[in-house]
């Protein structure tokens, strides 16, 4: 296998919005999505500028943000200097019980960016996670076209760099991020989970962790049963996984656009959400590299913001330093991006399903959920054995969402029920 984990700068934040006042949200989302229009604002303050621009690169690019509108929610994972600029003095103008509604993580995160090419897809969020998830640290996972993103509390990121060093990951010669061993030196078991879910995730002090995969996934399903968290398909809800399309007009410099579409034609051999285009990584810095708004074609952002506008059923947005930009959507939004998005799934050739899991009964940290289902399904459906098999999660403030092919949706269903009901 071969996989790199490296930490971003920055911290970041989520936030749980609840749909019913997703309008009152909206143009506080646009302005995080679009902060580089807020050197127009002729009334913006040199601090507020400043703020909102701490969370950018120094080439303009998002260091992580990912915008998520499910059946559940509208969940926010951004820089955390935007929580406090942009987020909560819209919660403010709420009247008092409808802002406590909205919820921002105590809590800051750190984000963990793993380049994951040649790891086996039915699996890769079981390898990725158990270590963390048997160290007892809460974690979100969030998918990509490109890439997964693991956040972790910052506090916890010692206790992070100890877990993955004590199961076998050893520092790339950069010595800012992580290598796993091969695939021999993981005890790969019954698997695995780590939270995902209200805002946070770690067990109660008095609960050591799980002392090995079998533990670790009998406590995910007890816990999801204990709070009657009962697995869903949403009707003919099918999602692609794309990616922006680059801006060939602006990208021939640096070799930039030649680097983009080698990505781009590996994601092409096959995979879906998350395996794709993984054996690449571009450089963001230095060399006057483009910024992610000049790397694709702008129609992507007249079609990310008439979708947002129209509340989707189903949108995941994420933009990240080193990544063009990502989309998990709901398959009738194609139509609104025209010719802007590229992959297998822009043409419509992919299907997939998401099985959700609404976690806001959870504590705000919780630890278990995100290893222990995905190994339950490697487990019992033998995804390791499937060519085609693909498995990815998204993680949001307060649910979860396992991904994967709609052939094999319905089955996976059932094996997650039966776990729970057990």
């Amino acid at each position: 296998m071969n996989a790199q984990i490296s930490f971003l700068d920055g911290t970041v934040s989520l936030i749980h919005i609840p749909l019913s006042l997703y309008s009152d949200f909206l143009q506080p989302i646009l302005q995080v999505l679009l902060p580089q229009s807020q050197t127009l604002k002729a009334n913006s303050s040199p601090e507020e500028l400043g703020s909102l621009f701490q969370g950018l690169t120094e080439d303009q690019q998002h260091g992580f943000l990912n915008i998520s509108v499910t059946p559940l929610e509208c969940s926010i994972v951004c820089h955390s200097c935007w929580s406090k600029s942009v987020f909560e003095p819209a919660i403010k103008r709420l009247p008092k019980e409808l802002s406590k509604e909205v919820s921002i993580s105590k809590d800051s995160y750190t984000v963990l960016s793993v380049t994951s090419a040649g790891m086996d897809a039915g699996s890769r969020v079981v390898d990725l996670t158990s270590p963390l998830a048997l160290a007892g640290i809460p974690i979100f996972f969030i998918t990509t076209y490109y890439s997964d993103f693991i956040l972790v509390p910052t506090k916890d990121r010692q206790s992070v760099s100890k877990a993955l060093l004590s199961r076998g990951f050893v520092f790339s010669e950069d010595e800012s991020s992580f290598r796993p061993p091969t695939a021999s030196a993981h005890s790969r078991g019954p698997s695995q989970s780590s939270g995902t879910s209200s805002i946070g995730e770690q067990q109660p002090p008095s609960t050591p962790p799980p002392s090995n995969l079998a533990e670790l996934q009998t406590r995910a399903f007890s816990t999801l049963k204990k709070r009657n968290v009962v697995p869903y398909l949403e009707p003919d809800l099918r999602l692609v996984s794309c990616s922006g399309r680059e801006n060939s007009g602006l990208l021939h410099r640096n070799g930039y656009s030649e680097q983009l579409r080698s990505r781009k034609n590996s994601n092409s051999q096959g995979g879906g959400p998350g395996q794709n285009g993984r054996g690449s990584s571009i450089s963001s810095s230095g060399g006057g590299l483009a910024s992610w708004v000049d790397t694709v074609d702008t129609k992507l952002y007249t079609g990310i913001i008439s979708a947002l506008v129209s509340q989707p059923r189903f949108l995941s947005v994420t933009l990240a330093q080193e990544d063009p930009p990502s989309l998990l959507l709901d398959k009738e939004l194609l139509p609104i991006f025209g010719d802007s998005l590229v992959g297998p799934t822009a043409e419509g050739d992919q299907n997939l399903v998401p099985i959700f899991l609404d976690l806001a009964s959870f504590p705000f940290e919780a630890t278990g959920i995100v290893s222990g289902i995905a190994g339950r399904l490697v487990q019992d459906m033998e995804l390791r054995m499937m060519e085609s098999a693909e498995l990815s999660y998204l993680s949001t403030a307060r649910a979860g969402a396992v991904i994967l092919g709609a052939e094999i949706g319905e089955r996976a269903l059932g094996v997650l029920r039966g776990a729970v009901e057990q």
